[in-house]
């Protein structure tokens, strides 16, 4: 069974960091992308970043060069490095894996960034 663990979420002042932790295990997590959304209060679940299998990285504009996604294949794991957080980017962050025909989704880890 696929399963997805997000966690590190919490409330943080602006301008502030925060690093979000997404624990993968029953498929072989080597062999996909890993993607970070977000969902701010009465607001659609967005992608703002995702890693590939080889570690190649994208980012949405409004999360670049202040957000890093990274994947550690020995812990099954991808890291979402959040910095100079803005009260913008206050929202319900959710790991997401595709293991066609499945889309597996975390629970979601709960930011907050206080003005």
């Amino acid at each position: 069974e696929v399963q997805l663990q997000a966690s590190g979420g919490g409330l943080v002042q602006a301008g502030g960091s925060l690093r979000l932790s997404c624990a993968a295990s029953g498929f072989d997590f080597d062999d996909y992308s890993i993607g970070w959304f977000h969902q701010a209060p009465g607001k659609g679940r967005v992608g703002i970043s995702c890693i590939s299998r080889s570690g190649g990285t994208d980012y949405v504009d409004s999360v670049k060069d202040r957000f890093t996604i990274a994947r550690d294949n020995a812990k099954n794991t991808v890291y979402l490095q959040m910095n100079s957080l803005k009260p913008e980017d206050t929202a319900v962050y959710y790991c997401m894996v595709a293991t066609s025909p499945l889309v597996s989704w975390s629970q979601g880890t709960l930011v907050t960034v206080s003005s």
